[in-house]
């Protein structure tokens, strides 16, 4: 039977869980400090054990919501992927799982627990009293060579790449900085403004996750610009090891007809690629991204709650803050 035991940081611990195969940006110490920073939160650190032997870790942070503490491994709206569990090959998720239900509502002290871990299926969560969502996502593949990758996407969108360059598209990569930042949200806002949204954080969110993972060097900033040398869309690529995920795109809806946002994602697979990076993680599922030539992956999300009311003030506030994104940019809109 597996164990959790809450433990600090230490130089030990560290060089430990770097060394498991299934390790993930955002088990990183300079990921967790970003969300740390953007969700006043505080890391939680757990190893897990078998018969005293420890055998992988848990990553989660804690915050409060309501007055209560939440335990996010992660939480939704944290733009954080998957966290949950590092674990020795041949450990089972569901035992490790089945142990952080006890350790999150005992030692840690949570009202309600989420977690979304890359190893996770569906198969492990039942019989445990968790609720989850199908939350899949689409990946590529990057181990084909170079003409493969472009002849798996959709005819429509290796056109658009063409038509991109033809137009005199081009992209730079950019060193990590504040005015990146400014510069993608501002597209950002634009995006949303197609749909009358607002985005779902603010600026400085993006600027907390450059200064974090920047000087890492896990962060890929690219933007492209037109014939005349105008920014006319940017892309927030984070990656580590095997893996780059699409953090954040956006792009002015005047210039779109340009086909810019293809360009960047292109550009994106290439330099992975020549670096040794054999996965693109898009981070969801949307239709839309079909055209990349991607293949669905399932990565439940599941969640837990001390009491039915814990579980109903998280769904409550879910359904509240889109209510209130959809708000503030109807006034937004009428305002200008």
């Amino acid at each position: 039977m597996l164990r959790l035991h809450r433990v600090e940081p230490d130089a030990a611990l560290r060089a430990d869980r770097a060394t498991y195969p299934d390790r993930l940006i955002f088990h990183t110490p300079e990921w967790l400090n970003f969300v740390a920073e953007c969700q006043n939160a505080e890391p939680l650190l757990a190893t897990v054990t078998d018969s005293g032997q420890v055998v992988g870790h848990f990553t989660g942070l804690l915050t409060r919501r309501f007055g209560m503490r939440i335990l996010g491994s992660p939480m939704a709206g944290w733009t954080t992927s998957y966290v949950g569990f590092n674990l020795r090959p041949g450990v089972s998720r569901r035992a490790a799982l089945e142990a952080l239900i006890p350790f999150a509502f005992g030692e840690a002290g949570a009202a309600h627990l989420e977690i979304r871990d890359r190893g996770l299926v569906p198969a492990d969560l039942t019989g445990l009293g968790l609720r989850w969502d199908d939350a899949p996502t689409a990946v590529i593949d990057l181990n084909p060579p170079e003409d493969a990758l472009f002849g798996a996407m959709a005819s429509a969108c290796r056109r658009n790449i063409r038509k991109a360059a033809k137009s005199g598209v081009t992209v730079e990569e950019v060193t990590p900085g504040p005015a990146f930042a400014d510069e993608f949200y501002d597209q950002l806002r634009d995006v949303f403004a197609k749909q009358n949204l607002v985005p779902t954080y603010s600026v400085e969110r993006v600027r907390s996750l450059i200064r974090h993972i920047g000087p890492a060097g896990n962060l890929l900033l690219l933007r492209a610009r037109d014939a005349e040398g105008r920014g006319i869309a940017t892309a927030v690529l984070p990656w580590y090891h095997r893996t780059m995920y699409f953090w954040g795109g956006a792009s002015y809806r005047e210039h779109q007809h340009l086909r810019p946002n293809e360009t960047l994602i292109w550009h994106a697979l290439r330099w992975a690629r020549e670096r040794g990076v054999t996965e693109f993680d898009f981070v969801g599922g949307n239709a839309y991204k079909t055209k990349y030539g991607t293949t669905e992956v399932a990565v439940p999300w599941a969640r837990r709650s001390r009491s039915p009311l814990v579980a109903h003030l998280r769904d409550a506030a879910k359904q509240g803050f889109a209510f209130k994104q959809r708000t503030v940019a109807r006034f937004t809109s009428a305002a200008k």
